[in-house]
């Protein structure tokens, strides 16, 4: 149980103690002790995954086994053909895309891109992207304009790096061209948060026709450890601080963030890769016939509008002779 949640380890312990059984009884394993204990499984794991907090969710859309961009263009895509490289500095491991066919329909394809294990993460730096993995990034969303193709990216970051050499080479500005750009994309965007959706560095890939959240991704403008320790000065009240934050998806769509959640498989996405692909195949092949027939002018203008609904604000005129 080494990479199980607190959460997670009783449900574990119920699924172990009954492959025991199993195991140790053969065909004919004593089947009454272990419909009892699956009944209580199915009870346990309903009331678990149904009084989730935001900090167990956030937990959940950072697990080590979820699946990664690479891992749903590998269930979704087909005949995907890799492209590298912003045609300026290098190529941004933490930013992976190219060309494919979904459901038929060629399209063109990106995301973050966290890694696996210690060695994976270093070369992915760890999903946060560096200017040049936003320009990659761009690069391909205009190739996708030009031959009139959509596009869907693939959220999962803890944000864009913050490191001296990204803010050399213009990690604000990066970021501010793809908003710029995004907002006059002339053909359709469809983003999935998967997972980590942080600050700026999701939102560079996120301005969407559609965007939709996995059940148990987050979405937010700093991270819950960042925002404790600004507010308290405490990374460790980050839990508290992922309550305050409103950052779980049932949040966003309530906020009208995102346009809907996409189901993941009980226990979550890493439990069943196969699953939570099947049902974001559903619903990204639903999206995309909603948008197929919009016009570049429609798919721009809706695109516009739909994030200038987000957030309240009030205007107020100043007292005559203060103008």
């Amino acid at each position: 149980m080494a990479d199980a949640l607190d959460f997670e380890k009783p449900l574990l312990e119920l699924e172990n103690r009954i492959a025991e059984l199993r195991a140790d009884g053969g065909p004919h394993a004593r089947g009454d002790e272990i419909a009892r204990l699956e009944e209580r499984l199915a009870r346990l794991r309903q009331r678990t995954y149904a009084s989730l907090t935001a900090w167990q969710r956030t937990q959940l859309a950072r697990h080590p086994k979820r699946p990664r961009t690479l891992d749903y263009v590998r269930l979704l895509i087909e005949e995907f053909v890799e492209l590298h490289g912003d045609r300026v500095f290098g190529d941004d491991k933490a930013v992976v895309g190219g060309l494919g066919r979904f459901d038929g329909q060629s399209v063109v394809v990106l995301g973050h891109q966290k890694g696996r294990d210690t060695r994976e993460n270093l070369a992915r730096n760890f999903g946060m992207p560096h200017p040049e993995g936003y320009r990659k990034a761009l690069r391909l969303m205009k190739l996708a304009e030009k031959f009139a193709k959509p596009v869907l990216t693939f959220i999962d970051t803890p944000g864009a790096y913050p490191g001296v050499g990204a803010e050399e080479r213009g990690q604000g500005e990066a970021i501010a061209r793809n908003l710029r750009e995004m907002a006059g994309l002339r053909t359709p965007l469809i983003a999935v948060v998967i997972g980590e959706g942080g600050s700026g560095g999701a939102l560079a890939i996120g301005v969407g026709n559609r965007v939709l959240m996995l059940e148990y991704a987050i979405y937010s403008v700093i991270s819950p450890e960042g925002c404790a320790a600004i507010l308290w000065g405490d990374r460790a009240k980050a839990p508290e601080a992922s309550e305050l934050m409103r950052i779980t998806a049932p949040d966003m769509l309530r906020f009208g963030v995102v346009d809907a959640i996409v189901p993941e498989p009980q226990g979550g996405a890493h439990r069943d890769w196969e699953g939570a692909a099947g049902g974001l195949r559903a619903v990204l092949r639903d999206q995309l016939w909603q948008l197929r027939s919009k016009s570049a002018d429609d798919l721009v203008r809706e695109r516009y509008e739909k994030f200038r609904r987000i957030g309240v604000w009030q205007e107020e005129s100043l007292p005559a002779g203060q103008g």
